[in-house]
């Protein structure tokens, strides 16, 4: 099973480069379906989509973006994701054509789930975005939550990104969300799409599951994408760098409740104590 997906470095084609494309048809994912698009200055991207809906989110540069009528101008905030300002989205429900065009060379990221029910198309502004800190001592990071699961703005849906420092780890301790068993655990496939500071970097993910069917422990450098279809999946950010990562998510049910690996949940206990003597 592929769960780590190299960038493509396909050929521009009319300005415009996929860097990525990850679909039910070539990984194991039934509910998420990930694009990454590099456009070049006054190039055009157009695409129509059937049962499903898209959220753009505009990683780097300056685009328009065009939904029937509805035409959102100069939208984008940022000429590195490591500005760490939140970005501008829009959300695009299922059987619409959208159009995206660049101001500027920029980089967009297409996040798809099943949807069968027509919801209004909205620009989601960077000022829009929740912004929060999590955990404490080396399991701190910086989270932009996009799209939650507080938002009724999708049907299926969820977008985040986050940040995560020199040293840290994040999506830990290990947890997983594979099961539809609410309230205790949703069902979400996930994919992360990563960047790193310095580019040169690289940060460790391990994707397991409890019988161990899948145990894998990948090397992930700069604009890879890892596949989450089940299991725990944690992420070490080495000394001396930074991480970014955009998650997608979706399944039956559009909550996030995840279940931590018992044999590590201890660590939340220590650093519930540690965070009390501060």
């Amino acid at each position: 099973m592929r769960l780590l997906v190299r960038p493509q470095h396909e050929t521009l084609k009319n300005g415009v480069a996929v860097v990525h494309e990850v679909t039910s048809e070539n990984s194991p994912l039934r509910y998420v379906a990930f694009k990454v698009i590099d456009v070049d200055l006054g190039a055009t991207y157009t695409e129509t989509l059937g049962k499903q809906e898209c959220c753009i989110v505009v990683l780097t540069g300056t685009v328009n973006v065009i939904v029937g009528d509805d035409c959102f101008e100069s939208i984008g905030t940022r000429k590195t994701v490591f500005e760490k300002r939140p970005t501008d989205s829009v959300y695009v429900s299922n059987d619409q054509d959208f159009v995206v065009e660049a101001i500027e060379k920029s980089r967009v990221a297409l996040c798809y789930a099943p949807s069968e029910r027509q919801k209004p198309t909205r620009l989601i502004k960077a000022s829009d975005n929740e912004i929060e800190l999590r955990g404490i001592l080396n399991n701190q990071r910086l989270v932009h939550n996009i799209l939650p699961d507080s938002s009724p703005i999708a049907n299926s849906l969820l977008v985040v990104e986050v940040f995560t420092g020199s040293g840290n780890w994040s999506s830990y301790p290990p947890h997983k969300h594979d099961r539809d068993n609410l309230p205790t655990e949703s069902l979400l496939e996930e994919t992360y799409y990563h960047e790193m500071s310095p580019t040169q970097g690289f940060v460790f993910q391990r994707v397991y599951t409890d019988d161990l069917e899948i145990d894998e422990t990948m090397t992930v450098h700069h604009g890879d994408v890892v596949i989450v279809p089940k299991g725990y999946h944690p992420v070490g950010v080495p000394d001396g760098y930074t991480s970014y990562y955009l998650n997608v998510m979706a399944g039956p049910t559009r909550i996030w409740k995840f279940y931590n690996d018992p044999e590590h949940e201890w660590i939340l206990e220590r650093q519930s104590n540690e965070d009390g003597q501060e």
